[in-house]
């Protein structure tokens, strides 16, 4: 069963927000099509507290709902590191997850590189008990896992897919998905 992970959240450096206005058509389109679906905040630590973002994203279509077809919500971890700290990274993604689990029930999927959980958060294995990890490595192999997580939930392994965004695939099988989805 494909998964989409279509719609992007996310605060803009001098603007109070931005919203993917293709949102909703992309989302109800999922669910017509019958895919397990979620939605996506592209994080912007250096802009506003985790909270606030976390926050934001759950007004604006990033929450989860215990129907087995919508995924928790997805933090993009990837570009710069903001200018924050190592331990401030992990402070700030700490306050969005714990935010959004207080909301849902549920931690947020965290998708990133090794190269940039590595340089920006030193490795941190604080999350490996919490949030599913969604690798992004464009290569034939997925490689080691960052941060000390035993595995990856969802890896990302091309930019490019037939009909349209990335190629990635779940560690398991459609059982494993829909139990994702489920909680």
């Amino acid at each position: 069963m494909p998964i989409l992970m279509d719609v992007q959240i996310q605060p803009k450096n001098t603007l109070p927000t931005y919203k993917d206005l293709s949102f909703s058509s992309h989302y109800s389109g999922a669910t017509n099509v019958g895919l397990i679906r979620g939605g996506y905040h592209f994080a912007h630590p250096d802009t506003s507290s985790g909270a606030a973002q976390a926050n934001y994203f759950l007004a604006n279509g990033g929450s989860w709902s215990n129907d087995g077809i919508t995924l928790p919500g997805m933090l993009d971890l990837e570009g710069n590191c903001a200018g924050l700290s190592t331990s401030a990274m992990v402070s700030w993604i700490k306050d969005f997850s714990d935010t959004y689990h207080s909301k849902t029930g549920r931690y947020p999927l965290l998708y990133t590189n090794p190269s940039w959980w590595s340089s920006c958060t030193g490795g941190s294995s604080a999350f490996i008990n919490t949030n599913s990890l969604v690798l992004a490595r464009y290569s034939s192999s997925s490689g080691t896992p960052p941060g000390g997580w035993p595995y990856y939930t969802i890896w990302q392994f091309n930019d490019a897919y037939q009909y349209g965004g990335d190629s990635d695939t779940f560690n398991g099988d459609i059982a494993g998905l829909k139990k994702l989805a489920a909680g």
